[in-house]
């Protein structure tokens, strides 16, 4: 509870100083670390104090916690997820002085929630970018059905190729009796050492591909020098030399 009082105080004085919310939760991140305030706690505090609050201490609330669930409870439980999505239930429960039991009841059973992990994408499109990429797509099959565009065509990609991959949790899941030890790992981290592996292929396979050398850009410069350099007269068994690459 000090270490909430003090983080208030601070709060209050970044208010004085016309810090605004971000600001005050990445200072008070480097001061407190993983004691700090969560970003839903300090946003509130924020703009109370905004609004010419003086008092730090919280409101006096009568009785214990309340054990029923009501619909109030339910809106308040929703609006303060939709401000902190990454609250724990705990968190949710101090805030909102309601029983970690009831709040759990109502993430899970009114409200429906549960806890994901953000996937890793190389990026995200924009819808028009969505729209834009299947009209091109149709496009290409078009002319494709009328003069085979597409044997014509070759493509590539580039990727990372690590010296070792550390086996990942569900590649490590065995089958154990309720009985049996847990299973133990050491934790290892992805190999610094790697290289990347660039290929071409066509409709029939792959036509090229190598290791690109420590130190190399791979961008637009360095795909123009290998067609240069190799000249790219390629052929796939009897397939005629394509266009894209003389």
């Amino acid at each position: 509870m000090q270490r909430s009082l003090e983080q208030r105080y601070s709060i209050k004085f970044c208010v004085k100083l016309n810090k605004t919310s971000t600001e005050t939760i990445r200072l008070l991140k480097e001061a407190y670390g993983d004691q700090s305030l969560s970003s839903a706690q300090v946003k509130r505090w924020h703009k109370s104090f905004k609004e010419d609050r003086e008092d730090v201490e919280d409101e006096q609330r009568s009785g214990r916690p309340s054990t029923t669930q009501t619909d109030e409870d339910v809106n308040r439980v929703r609006e303060f997820l939709n401000i902190d999505r990454r609250a724990s239930l705990r968190e949710s429960s101090e805030e909102l002085n309601l029983t970690y039991y009831n709040v759990r009841e109502i993430v899970t059973g009114k409200l429906e929630m549960r806890k994901v992990c953000a996937k890793l994408v190389p990026k995200v499109s924009t819808d028009e970018q969505k729209q834009f990429r299947v009209e091109k797509s149709r496009e290409v099959l078009e002319s494709d059905e009328q003069d085979n565009t597409l044997d014509n065509c070759i493509t590539g990609d580039e990727t990372w190729c690590f010296e070792y991959d550390p086996e990942g949790k569900r590649e490590s899941a065995e089958w154990h009796t309720s009985q049996s030890p847990r299973p133990k790992k050491a934790r290892m981290s992805k190999s610094k050492v790697k290289t990347m592996l660039i290929i071409f292929f066509d409709s029939r396979g792959i036509v090229h591909k190598e290791f690109v050398p420590p130190g190399s850009t791979v961008n637009t410069a360095f795909y123009k020098e290998r067609l240069l350099r190799h000249n790219w007269t390629l052929h796939h068994d009897n397939a005629p030399t394509h266009p894209a690459f003389l």
